[in-house]
């Protein structure tokens, strides 16, 4: 037998192996027989370097360093899910999706929610070729050398699946491991991890492989993303990669009504603690893809998935103090300082109470024993006072009347919930929020440059405002604490490389109340640059589509702000991109400009979001649903019947890809 020949069938027969093992908990050699083999692979591969492959079991021991994770752009985003408590919220979501398909004809798919880190595996012609974090969900952390070491994560697929595709899936850690893990950990002396999940996300972010090697990570699959039409639904395609080496648990079920997706999650709500691994809640999905496709995404989540939260874990504990914190927008927010107390993985010490409303009606006072849970099993906040343990001497909670930080008294507007500070140009807080949220990763995204350092450069004189980020050089910064020459040159090319980030980017940068990601995209299509936007009156500002009066009252605040333009024209000064590109301009028309455009069906020449972005890019609205609104449709092949017959119903013009592709061009 050639040598090749020889490596490549160790190489498919300890892949094999390696599957029955880690996939089918089903071994069918020993552990000595299976590491007599694969010390023979190495062998080969050692005095055959020629025939090196990234992809090859020997490559699971890990042993390759990594210093910085590259942040890689995700080809298609990840989006977080909408959240569910009771079953009134999933029946409300039914009728969203009932209601924007035009039928009742809906099957769900049910699915545990695993309690780990998120990872985005990519495939090319049966290969794993990299493997990204989520991240903030645009993009991520390559960590495809750790994710090799993952023994249940196939690296080379043979089956008849899909050529090039993402699978999505969370990697965690099965909690016999863990406790292995920490029994080791207090034997030499050491703090025992916290919780799974943590240390399963801090796991894929270790320098050395061969340490994640080490640990018994584990990954459980739950999406297929491509372009290819092979499969019809999420169902389907989770069965056919199981069948191709991918760990999809067994756990996974169909349900044709809200009904059956509740008794699915009454039994999990059990059962769930007999399981190898934590669990929080339940994922339900529209099961058809093509469903899937029609009901598509919101700006945060996907329409046609929503996820059910168990019951989240209640305690109690005694309340301290109530401190303020003053966040950028210089809304203030209350925090509980709680006596310390071990809730659902992790020790709770502090707790959010929202604002003066929440407090007044809760009636919490210091001294209180209050009940904390996790809300979503995240963020702890107080849930009420046990009143029979309420000390003899309490008395009601006195909100604050100043700012904490700057002393300023504080202002609440009419119809808001929260204080403010209005000292927004003098209070630290403030001033370092705003720099923070510039240099944030969906807004500059500046390398090199954390939360902690904007702290020291304003501490240190250095900064009062994000425009002065631009006047740094190396010299200014590598004098800061625990700042060497190569992390003073990072910075400040970062600062430089930001010069190129585009114009929606920067003016979700510039921190306008009220103009977070969306509606930035939305100003910057529309107004095409800082000077518009800033120039534009309110009657202008409230005619874009989805900009409202608060939304509107806001930028006109910031564009009379004098302080807000200087800032603005040193930007200008330092080369940021604070207009639409001139390529971005070559592919935009006014072509469709004041028509809403319903798109449906499948269509073959463009794909759906690339078929939306050309309508926007045109000027036209995307409408998710058929009303006397509607301009015209784009239909494809399948389109559903029962918004066929409305849009006759109204007399609303149907047409064809092809039309619609004519009409732009």
């Amino acid at each position: 037998m050639k040598v090749l020949d020889k490596i490549q069938s160790l190489r498919d027969e300890l892949n094999k192996h390696n599957y029955n093992y880690y996939v089918l908990d089903n071994a069918t050699i020993s552990d000595h027989e299976f590491d007599i083999k694969l010390k023979e692979l190495e062998k080969l591969e050692e005095e055959h370097p020629e025939f090196f492959d990234p992809n090859s079991p020997t490559q699971r021991v890990g042993g390759q360093v990594t210093k910085n994770f590259n942040t890689v752009t995700h080809k298609n985003r990840m989006f977080s899910l909408d959240n569910s408590y009771s079953k009134e919220d999933l029946l409300d979501w039914e009728k969203r999706i009932q209601k924007l398909l035009g039928t009742s004809e809906i099957e769900y798919t049910c699915e545990l929610k695993y309690d780990g880190a998120s990872i985005n595996l990519t495939y090319e012609n049966g290969s794993l070729i990299s493997a990204v974090t989520r991240g903030d969900g645009f993009q991520g952390d390559e960590v495809t050398t750790n994710i090799r070491t993952i023994r249940s994560i196939p690296l080379v697929i043979t089956n008849d699946f899909v050529s090039d595709f993402e699978m999505r899936g969370e990697i965690i850690l099965p909690l016999e491991g863990f406790n292995a893990m920490n029994e080791d950990r207090i034997a030499n002396g050491e703090e025992p991890y916290k919780n799974p999940r943590n240390t399963a996300s801090g796991s894929l972010k270790l320098q050395d492989s061969a340490e994640v090697a080490k640990r018994p990570l584990d990954c459980l699959l739950y999406q297929v993303v491509t372009n290819e039409r092979k499969y019809k639904t999420h169902f389907e395609s989770l069965n056919a990669a199981r069948n191709c080496g991918f760990k999809v648990p067994e756990t996974i079920a169909l349900a044709k009504s809200i009904s059956e997706v509740l008794e699915f999650v009454n039994y999990w709500d059990t059962k769930r603690h007999e399981l190898p691994y934590e669990t929080d809640g339940v994922v339900v999905k529209v099961n058809s893809l093509y469903q899937q496709e029609e009901l598509g995404y919101t700006s945060k989540s996907p329409r046609w998935a929503i996820a059910y939260k168990f019951k989240a874990e209640q305690v109690s504990t005694v309340l301290n103090e109530i401190t303020y914190q003053v966040g950028r927008t210089g809304a203030i927010t209350p925090v509980a300082n709680l006596e310390p107390v071990y809730l659902a993985g992790t020790i709770v010490k502090r707790a959010s109470l929202h604002n003066s409303d929440q407090i007044e009606k809760l009636d919490v006072r210091i001294g209180d024993t209050v009940y904390v849970e996790k809300g979503g099993e995240i963020i702890p906040k107080i849930m009420g006072v046990d009143l029979s343990m309420r000390p003899v001497d309490s008395e009601p909670t006195q909100y604050a009347t100043r700012c904490p930080e700057c002393n300023t008294e504080l202002i609440r507007t009419e119809g808001d919930a929260k204080h403010y500070c209005p000292n927004e140009f003098g209070c630290a807080p403030q001033i370092t929020g705003r720099i923070q949220h510039f240099i944030s990763r969906k807004a500059m995204d500046i390398d090199g440059l954390g939360a902690e350092t904007v702290e020291l450069l304003f501490k240190e004189g250095l900064i009062e405002n994000y425009a002065d980020l631009y006047e740094l050089s190396v010299d200014q910064v590598i004098p800061l604490e625990r700042m060497a020459e190569k992390s003073a040159q990072n910075m400040i090319e970062g600062i430089e490389k930001s010069k190129e980030i585009p114009f929606e980017k920067v003016l979700f940068a510039l921190g306008i109340r009220f103009v977070g990601e969306t509606v930035a995209k939305k100003l910057a299509k529309h107004f095409k640059s800082i000077d518009n936007l800033l120039n534009a009156d309110f009657e202008t500002l409230i005619n874009v589509d989805e900009i409202g009066e608060k939304i509107a009252e806001s930028v006109m605040l910031f564009a009379n702000d004098e302080k807000n333009n200087t800032l603005i024209n040193r930007l200008k000064s330092y080369g940021l991109q604070l207009e639409v590109s001139q390529e971005e301009l070559q592919n935009q028309t006014n072509k469709l400009e004041g028509k809403s455009i319903v798109v449906s069906g499948v269509f073959y020449q463009m794909s759906r979001n690339e078929l939306k972005k050309a309508i926007e890019d045109n000027g036209g609205k995307v409408s998710s649903s058929i009303s006397k609104k509607t301009s015209f449709i784009v239909a494809g092949d399948n389109m559903g019947p029962s918004k066929l017959t409305k849009a006759q119903d109204l007399g609303i013009e149907i047409i064809s890809e092809d039309d619609f592709l004519r009409m732009i061009n």
